[in-house]
């Protein structure tokens, strides 16, 4: 998604000679010392080949370990979608009226919503008509591939990076969602990517909140900005914008309070917020990132809807899809809003906060446990 901000390494001229300075090195060495020259280099490239192919596949091991993982903290919601469908599907011969009917109920309840539910059955239904569907299982494919779709143009939803200075993060969602331990796995991503991290303790309402997310900033070798409990936020933010003018941080990630997307002065306090850090960093934030806790389902709709309309959204991440059955709500909200998912959590561990890629979501829910 953003190739976690990995500056490129200057490689060291000195410690790889060009053509005119071997050619000397050989002509000095002799015809032997030439040949020992190219023995060496000879081994030198094998070592090196071996090495990158041994990281290769540390590489691929570590990722199919990620996969399975995920596979795991997916369980709840593939029992209450793909193993329902399946015992649906189970003895059926054909596809008739009956079985869509129940496979629409079977989507709906798991939290892909009626108009995602919908689309899916008219594309399903329309190909049952031309013959192209004939049996179950082709059906259970072209569900996939067909919910696959609502995920196209996420290769080009990356998040716009700043030509100079800071990347700013404004990150914003109700109460309960996890939003203060999501920021500090995602300061956490972009530290050990060596890039250095700024803080904001913008929610000034709750002090748990701000020693929260002073405890994030230490463990992760962030720094933080801080004021006492009932500050105004928005000097917070002002003070620390201020503060990062001076020093030369990579990311600056600001945590807001949690607040009720229906109150409508919450909700201006957020475009105050908001006007502020773009007074203070023109072009700025360069990310509004709205949290929503998976296990409320349907009500993560409204909530998405609310915020964008007052702020503008241009990324969402979703927290506790391990603890819930209704993770097919990812899919409805990427049918629904074209805001892209930039991350998902599915565990407490650092790790477990994931990048979202969506093939890899859609393999993991749909994968069966009889080809292991």
């Amino acid at each position: 998604m953003l190739g976690w901000f990995k500056k490129k390494k200057k490689i060291n001229e000195d410690a790889v000679p060009d053509a005119a300075e071997i050619s000397r090195q050989e002509k000095e060495a002799g015809e032997g010392g030439a040949a020992e020259i190219a023995s060496h280099g000879a081994r030198e490239t094998r070592d090196l080949m071996g090495a990158a192919s041994e990281e290769l596949a540390q590489k691929h091991e570590s990722r199919k370990g990620l996969f399975r993982r995920l596979q795991e903290k997916l369980a709840k919601t593939r029992t209450s979608l793909v193993s329902r469908v399946d015992e649906l599907f189970l003895g059926r011969k054909e596809i008739d009226a009956e079985l869509l009917d129940e496979l629409e109920e079977i989507l709906i309840t798991a939290d892909l919503g009626v108009n995602t539910t919908l689309d899916l059955l008219d594309e399903i239904r329309g190909r049952v008509t031309r013959k192209e569907l004939e049996d179950p299982q082709a059906l259970k494919l072209a569900l996939k591939e067909r919910i696959l779709t609502f995920f196209e143009g996420y290769g080009d939803a990356e998040m716009k990076l700043p030509a100079t200075g800071p990347f700013v993060i404004m990150v914003i969602g109700v109460n309960g969602v996890g939003k203060t331990t999501t920021i500090g796995k995602i300061a956490n991503k972009f530290a050990r990517a060596g890039q250095r991290v700024l803080l904001v303790a913008a929610d000034t309402f709750r002090a748990a909140a701000i020693d929260q997310l002073k405890v994030w900033a230490e463990r992760v070798g962030a720094d933080v900005v801080a004021k006492q409990q009932g500050a105004d936020p928005s000097s917070v933010i002002y003070d620390a914008l201020d503060y990062a003018a001076t020093k030369d941080f990579d990311v600056i990630i600001v945590d807001t309070a949690g607040r009720l997307h229906t109150k409508v002065n919450l909700m201006e306090e957020l475009k105050k917020i908001k006007r502020v850090i773009n007074k203070k960093i023109e072009g700025a934030p360069h990310e509004i990132m709205l949290i929503l806790d998976a296990t409320t389902g349907q009500n993560s709709i409204s909530q998405a809807k609310l915020f964008n309309e007052a702020v503008g959204l241009t990324g969402l991440t979703l927290t506790k899809l391990d603890g819930t059955a209704k993770g097919g709500i990812v899919v409805n909200i990427s049918h629904d809003f074209n805001i892209p998912i930039r991350f998902i959590g599915i565990g407490e561990k650092l790790d477990d906060l994931r990048d979202f890629d969506p093939k890899e979501f859609i393999e993991a829910l749909f994968f069966s446990d009889s080809r292991q």
